[in-house]
């Protein structure tokens, strides 16, 4: 299965999934007029905009299991704002220090520091709060099991620590292995999960919901490789974020050990890679197949 994949099914219902996730956002955040409104504001900001990737990952999961649109929102909402907050966070002064994110001034720069700072403690916990919404469709078990998950996936020991690590090796030579084990948490944990959430709403059998990690792990990996190679070569209009930082902070990166080449084929044959695992997932695997190709023709 090659990246020129024709899969409209599940092509024309990602507008609708868009557009189920913006509301389901919006229903889930307080009103932007809520006291402290500069705070509710910021809320808001910082969950604007964005490629949706991970909620769509919940999403296509799911429907290649045959989960119910109605157990998925609460998951791909509660995905989306922890990623929302991991960026806010990354973009801080003491962190990746970036002023421009999704197109738009980073949220400490829209406000200050000290409200980014509670933007994303606020956008963590309401992540998790809103897997404890009775209205979810989502027994008290599942519940549970999706926070152990994400909270798994997204602290010390998934993306929280690969953040850290990342920081700590500004400047180092890591070998590849420490640079896949690093991005394994830091970008691939959130992917992983999403598709690990999926397969919680879906009561999935253990077989099933291993392959589907496995799905999960190699598109994170090929997601990284990407956006490093992206990093190098697109330019800032494009990115809607800074180009070129890796390379200014001075971080080891797939380009760097690889080579760009060598690079970009790495990504290519773990998205395949990704691919061949999803037809052992489900007979209906047309919006997994369709997520690795929209993942791979990226340009941001």
């Amino acid at each position: 299965m090659t990246a020129s994949t024709v899969l409209p099914d599940f092509a024309s219902s990602v507008p609708a999934l868009l557009q189920r996730l913006d509301a389901s956002l919006d229903r889930w955040l307080p009103v932007a007029e809520t006291d402290p409104q500069r705070l509710h504001q910021a809320i808001r900001y910082a969950c604007r905009g964005g490629k949706r990737l991970r909620a769509l990952l919940v999403y296509a999961s799911g429907e290649a299991l045959g989960v119910p649109l109605a157990k998925l929102d609460a998951p791909a909402c509660a995905v989306e704002l922890i990623h929302a907050y991991s960026l806010v966070h990354d973009d801080l002064p003491g962190m990746d220090n970036d002023d421009l994110r999704r197109g738009q001034p980073t949220v400490h720069v829209a406000y200050d520091v000290a409200t980014a700072i509670l933007v994303g403690d606020a956008l963590q916990t309401q992540a998790f709060g809103l897997l404890t919404d009775p209205a979810n469709h989502l027994d008290a078990r599942q519940q549970v099991a999706m926070i152990s998950s994400l909270a798994h996936a997204s602290g010390s020991l998934g993306m929280v620590g690969g953040q850290a690590v990342d920081m700590e090796s500004e400047g180092a030579s890591l070998s590849l292995e420490q640079l896949e084990s690093l991005h394994a948490r830091k970008t691939g944990a959130l992917i992983r999960v999403s598709c690990e959430l999926a397969a919680i709403a879906g009561e999935t059998a253990t077989p099933v919901a291993q392959a589907l990690a496995r799905f999960g792990s190699c598109l994170g990996l090929a997601f990284q490789i990407q956006d490093d190679v992206l990093d190098q070569t697109a330019d800032t209009a494009t990115l809607g974020k800074t180009a070129g930082k890796d390379q200014a902070q001075q971080k080891s990166t797939f380009p760097s050990l690889l080579g760009l080449d060598t690079a970009r084929q790495r990504a290519a044959d773990l998205f395949d890679q990704a691919r061949e695992i999803a037809l052992e997932i489900s007979d209906q695997p047309a919006p997994l197949l369709w997520l690795a190709d929209f993942i791979q023709k990226r340009n941001h």
